[in-house]
């Protein structure tokens, strides 16, 4: 549904985007991760004809974003990370007026607005203007905004940004509804456990470049160097935990160990087989009753695969 390959973009002497290879299929909920300054902004802009790559390009429902920039807003709905709104309108007003911007009949347009208060359960606010709505409803509203021409793909740059926990599961369930109803959804934020909850796939960029992408189940199994293991004995007290773990931390291949809420976590690297861990301990008198690798966080993979990125040059255009 969105192929980008190749695509870069220079502010100045800073590299925005180099390279930038990925895709999103179809029906997905595709979490696009990164620093501040990564490229993230930068990239959805591009993806939303708001500004124009340098080279390398870009496809969203086999339209050339670069070559059919009309096209390409039939299609996508856009929901940038800061937005201006017209404060003196009221909700139904402020989305008939977008629905005039995509050329829809008046009758359609006051059918739309209607139907996307109510999805976005903002019916009972039709009349009230759109500067006494809180935070999170004028973020539900301009994600009905994005919604008025009925979109393929959905791009949404940090839509949870400045929400408080309720107003951010109730934007989480509205995104799965949203998915529910066949939309391909690209969000961008550095939010690692939002992505990880909501998103089906994943993408992690940093200065420019993609470092990681793929289903979410694939990239967190990719998600530490090795594997973690997590080691129970039944009835130890500290001491034996202390010695088990110091018999673990001998092997060859255990790259660390540790004592976590009374078992044992430790990290090992692929050649290590984790049997003969358990075998050692086993034959050396410790009672293991529970030896399982534990699943990598999306947090881990972060940390790892992403740095400090040098500072954009111009950071409202530049820092996503």
């Amino acid at each position: 549904m969105i192929a980008v390959e190749g695509l870069r973009k220079r502010f100045g002497r800073h590299l925005a985007l180099d390279d930038l290879d990925f895709v999103v299929p179809e029906g997905e909920i595709f979490g696009f991760l990164g620093p501040n300054g990564a490229g993230k902004t930068t990239t959805i802009r591009i993806l939303a004809t708001l500004a124009r790559p340098d080279g390398g390009s870009a496809r969203i429902a086999g339209v050339a974003v670069d070559r059919d920039p009309y096209g390409v807003q039939r299609v996508v709905g856009y929901m940038p990370d800061f937005f201006g709104v017209y404060d003196r309108l009221n909700a139904t007003e402020y989305l008939e007026f977008y629905g005039a911007c995509h050329d829809l009949p008046a009758p359609r347009r006051r059918r739309v607005a209607r139907e996307l208060l109510e999805l976005v359960d903002l019916t009972a606010r039709a009349s009230d203007q759109v500067d006494t709505l809180s935070r999170g409803m004028k973020q539900r509203l301009c994600l009905a905004r994005a919604l008025v021409h009925n979109p393929q793909v959905l791009l949404l740059d940090e839509p949870a940004s400045g929400l408080d926990p309720r107003a951010r599961i109730e934007m989480r369930d509205l995104i799965r509804e949203l998915r529910r109803m066949g939309k391909t959804i690209l969000i961008s934020s550095h939010i690692v456990p939002e992505l990880e909850e909501l998103c089906t796939w994943i993408g992690v960029i940093d200065r420019g470049r993609v470092v990681e992408v793929g289903p979410k189940a694939d990239v967190l199994r990719r998600a530490t160097a090795g594997q973690r293991l997590r080691i129970a004995l039944a009835g130890a007290g500290d001491d034996r935990l202390a010695a088990a773990a110091a018999r673990v931390g001998t092997w060859t291949g255990v790259l660390d160990v540790e004592v976590v809420d009374g078992c044992l976590e430790a990290a090992i690297g692929p050649d290590l087989a984790a049997h003969r861990l358990l075998r050692d301990l086993v034959e050396a008198g410790f009672d293991v009753a529970e030896f399982t690798p534990l699943a990598g966080s999306l947090s881990d993979l972060f940390m790892r695969l992403t740095g400090d990125p040098e500072p954009p040059a111009r950071a409202n255009e530049e820092g996503g």
